[in-house]
C-alpha cells in the first residue's frame, strides 16, 4: 500500500497553495490529486496555475491526477468539466457521474472518488467496464463492506485499484448553499470568497460545547479528523492499494501505524459504528 494526497478542500491563498504543491513536490507522496472539488467560485487559482503545478509535480516524479467538482450546479460548471476532463494529459478524479459520463465519452481513463456512491460490486464492475481505474471508498462504509467487495472483484480481469481515506476531516455532504456565506451573513452570490478567512473550514459546536461538525463553503465535514494510520497494515493485508490523506495544514503529517487515535480523531466508519467514534482506541 502507498500514500497518496487527496486535493486541497479549503480555500487557501494563491501563494500559499503554490509554496504547498513546491513541498509537496520533494515529499516521498507518490499520487497527488490537484484541483478545485469543493466551489467553482473559489477562484485563487485558475486552471492554466493548476496545470503548472501538475506539471512540476510530474517532473518531480509524482502521479497526477486533475479533480472535478462533487456537486455540478451551472452549465459553465459542465463546460469547466468537459475542459478538465480533455486535458490531454492528466487522469481526473470524477466526484460526480457527469464527470464519468464525459470520461467515458472521450475514452478517458479515470478514478471515482469518494463522493461517487459505489455501494456494491456490480456498480464497482460496471464503472471499470467504462474506463474506472481506481475508486475511492465512500467514506461511511467499513472494513467489512469492504472485504466483502474485493472478495467478489477478484479474478476480475479488469479489477480496479482501492484508495481509502484514511487521514483528514470526513467530507460528509454538499450542498447549493452555502453555509460559510450564510454564516457571515453575506448571500451566496456575493460571498466575497469569504471561506478563504477558515483555513481548515468553520467548527460547529452543540449547545454543550462539543465538536460537532465542521463548515467549508457548501461543504460540511467531520469536526473529528479521521486517523486510520493504526490500520495500516490490515488495509494492506485486505489488498488496499492507496492510503489516502487530505490536506490540513501546509505541513504534511507524520503517520504513526502503531498508535491509537487520539481524543481529536475518530475511526467508527472503519468499524461500521458511528463515525464520530474513537473506536480502535478502546479496544
Amino acid at each position: 500500500m502507498k500514500t497518496s494526497l487527496g486535493p486541497l478542500l479549503y480555500c487557501w491563498e494563491k501563494a500559499k497553495v503554490q509554496d504547498f504543491y513546491a513541498n509537496v513536490a520533494k515529499s516521498d507522496i507518490e499520487l497527488v490529486y490537484l484541483g478545485e472539488a469543493v466551489c467553482s467560485r473559489r477562484r485563487e487559482l485558475k486552471n492554466a496555475d493548476y496545470l503548472e503545478i501538475a506539471a512540476n509535480l510530474k517532473a518531480n516524479g509524482k502521479q497526477v491526477v486533475l479533480t472535478s467538482l462533487a456537486l455540478i450546479e451551472a452549465a459553465g460548471e459542465l463546460s469547466e468539466l468537459k475542459k478538465l476532463v480533455n486535458n490531454g494529459e492528466f487522469m481526473i478524479e470524477a466526484n460526480d457521474m457527469a464527470a464519468v459520463g464525459f470520461a467515458r465519452e472521450a475514452g478517458v481513463p479515470f478514478v471515482c472518488g469518494p463522493h461517487i456512491n459505489l455501494y456494491n460490486a456490480a456498480t464497482i464492475q460496471k464503472l471499470a467496464d467504462w474506463g474506472m481505474q481506481r475508486f475511492v471508498m465512500p467514506i461511511e462504509l467499513s472494513k467489512d463492506w469492504l472485504g466483502k467487495v474485493l472478495s467478489q472483484l477478484d479474478g476480475k480481469p479488469n479489477r480496479p485499484q482501492v484508495e481509502v481515506l484514511g487521514y483528514g476531516h470526513l467530507p460528509l455532504a454538499h450542498s447549493a448553499r452555502c453555509f460559510t456565506a450564510r454564516h457571515k451573513g453575506l448571500a451566496k452570490d456575493g460571498c466575497q470568497t469569504i471561506c478563504r478567512e477558515n483555513s481548515k473550514g468553520l467548527l460547529v459546536q452543540t449547545q454543550e460545547s462539543q465538536p460537532l461538525l465542521r463548515l467549508n463553503g457548501i461543504q460540511t465535514q467531520s469536526a473529528a479528523c479521521v486517523n486510520l494510520a493504526g490500520q495500516w497494515h490490515e488495509m494492506e493485508n485486505m489488498g488496499v492499494d492507496w492510503f489516502r490523506i487530505s490536506p490540513l495544514s501546509t505541513s504534511l503529517p507524520q503517520l504513526d501505524t502503531s498508535a491509537a487515535v487520539k481524543q481529536d480523531e475518530c475511526d467508527g466508519y472503519w468499524f461500521g459504528e458511528a463515525g464520530f467514534n474513537r473506536t480502535s482506541a478502546s479496544r
